[in-house]
């Protein structure tokens, strides 16, 4: 099956290898476009993309935005705070006011676990799910993955260390569902607290250890502390959680030497992650918002059906 044939992408579960090598594959020439200095290109003129997000974003909506603005679609970005939704509108409702607008594609980002897959259901539009609850977010380990094949030559047989609050991320539920279709040792380290239990059906080594999680790792992707979870009491200080698992330049000495270092943003440097990391030659973190752009922008093509002759591939 070739990824255009599905109607949406609501999480990495649901994909195949060759799917996800598709994106991975069209992404290429895409990163290509944005390092022109007239990234414009009329592959998508006359379609036209919607961005509704139900919880803050600055990475993943403004580049959704503009990769559909550098592929030439029409885009709008609907202010949850000053919609509809304030006075009460279901929003059942409000997806269909959408359609019935002539959207093609709809880009949603939800605090609920799998409102998206109901949104999809519920439309005739596209969906495009940018993040659900603690569920999934496809595009931000599309984008991870990327930047390892970028660097690494492939992703079949990688070792790859995620760092961090395992139990609430759902980018690290995403990266585990794509690396593991391409054979890669994935192991999830952080305090017992926020290892989600029997994650081991997913096919990962936990580890409790940081120093033993990196032995011999190709990639350390660092989750962000959510501060908003402190208060429930996961792990007894941010000064505790950050003497035991932040990343320092020590840490490094115990991975490949070419490791990399990832991160989806927005960081908490001295939490979870160095200054002297963040800022050193390993991370990739800047990249990654260039390859999110361009993975973004790869999806919309595949799925507003766009002209291979207007990208100069």
């Amino acid at each position: 099956m070739k990824f255009e044939q599905r109607k949406d992408l609501l999480g990495l579960k649901e994909l195949s290898r060759e799917e996800i090598l598709q994106i991975l594959d069209t992404a290429v020439p895409m990163k290509d476009i944005i390092k022109r200095d007239i990234k414009k290109v009329p592959t998508l003129r006359g379609k036209a993309m919607v961005t509704i997000f139900y919880e803050n974003s600055t990475r993943t909506r403004t580049s959704f935005e503009l990769a559909g603005k550098y592929l030439s679609a029409d885009t709008t970005n609907l202010a949850v705070s000053t919609s509809s939704v304030q006075k009460g509108e279901s929003l059942r409702d409000t997806i269909k006011t959408m359609e019935m607008m002539g959207f093609d594609l709809m880009v949603m980002r939800h605090s609920m676990s799998g409102t998206p897959h109901y949104v999809a259901r519920n439309t005739t539009m596209r969906v495009i799910n940018a993040g659900d609850g603690a569920n999934e977010h496809p595009t931000q380990a599309l984008l991870d993955m990327y930047t390892m094949r970028e660097h690494k030559g492939k992703l079949d047989g990688l070792k790859v260390a995620i760092v961090g609050d395992i139990r609430h991320s759902r980018v690290a539920r995403s990266n585990i569902w794509g690396l593991t279709k391409f054979g890669c040792e994935i192991r999830v380290v952080g305090p017992s607290t926020l290892i989600p239990p029997e994650i081991e059906k997913m096919g990962v080594k936990v580890y409790y250890d940081l120093d033993t999680a990196l032995d011999g790792v190709d990639v350390i992707n660092v989750l962000r502390i959510q501060r908003e979870r402190q208060e429930v009491g996961f792990f007894p200080s941010l000064d505790e959680y950050a003497d035991l698992y932040m990343l320092r330049p020590e840490h490094l000495l115990r991975a490949k030497d070419d490791v990399l270092v990832l991160h989806p943003g927005p960081m908490n440097r001295g939490i979870e992650i160095s200054s002297e990391i963040a800022d050193g030659s390993h991370a990739l973190i800047n990249e990654q918002v260039t390859n999110g752009v361009a993975v973004r922008m790869a999806l919309l093509f595949l799925m507003m059906g766009g002209a291979k002759d207007e990208i100069a591939i």
